[in-house]
């Protein structure tokens, strides 16, 4: 399965904030964004870049991508998705990209980051519906039910760790911490998505 393998404290500092890619690192002093506030490189401290509608449309959809974990053509897949379905195309991305099974376990905080999150799914220690899923990108619908298969003592404790970084579990889901069970409750609305995102801009970069 091809992955992102770059550095991810990185792209945060190029995308210009915090993208909570490294779970409990990006709640201390050691982020990288606190510590060094200006993108990676040579020159990025002092670089000055011009600024432009195409660039503010790009570093839009870098950021999203990298925000949930995606690849180039994977994400691009995902607006092709959305463009087709009724509504509005920016809304139907993001829900998307919500409903996306690694996603959903971090919102849930059974991972402390979304790749914390996809490599337990991988290693097949989520069921959903009482049924093993080791695909990442399985979309989830609403009434069903996510829960953790934490057989090993050392498994639990990550996942528990992970639950303590949770700051709110969102709306839309509803989380058993306690027994490691989660349900999908509805579609997530725009207002549910709390994402550092301006969708409006990826369409109107897609759209070219």
């Amino acid at each position: 399965m091809a992955r992102d393998t770059s550095p991810q404290c990185k792209q945060c500092r190029r995308e210009g904030g915090k993208l909570f890619l490294k779970g409990e690192r990006c709640h201390t002093d050691k982020c990288a964004v606190d510590r060094r506030a200006y993108p990676p490189g040579e020159h990025g401290r002092g670089r000055r870049r011009k600024s432009s509608e195409y660039l503010l449309q790009l570093r839009e959809k870098q950021k999203t991508r990298r925000y949930y974990g995606l690849l180039e053509k994977q994400f691009r897949n995902y607006y092709h998705t959305a463009h087709r379905q009724p509504g509005i195309t920016g809304e139907n991305l993001l829900r998307l990209l919500e409903l996306r099974l690694d996603n959903v376990v971090y919102r849930l905080g059974f991972g402390a980051s979304r790749r914390q999150a996809r490599q337990l799914i991988l290693h097949g220690h989520f069921l959903v519906d009482g049924r093993r899923v080791n695909i990442p990108s399985y979309r989830v619908q609403p009434d069903q039910i996510i829960s953790a298969v934490a057989t090993k003592e050392g498994l639990k404790a990550v996942i528990e760790e992970a639950t303590d970084l949770t700051a709110a579990v969102p709306a839309w889901l509803q989380a058993d911490h306690d027994n490691l069970t989660g349900k999908v409750l509805r579609l997530p609305e725009r207002a549910d998505i709390d994402a550092p995102v301006q969708e409006q801009l990826i369409i109107e970069l897609y759209s070219k």
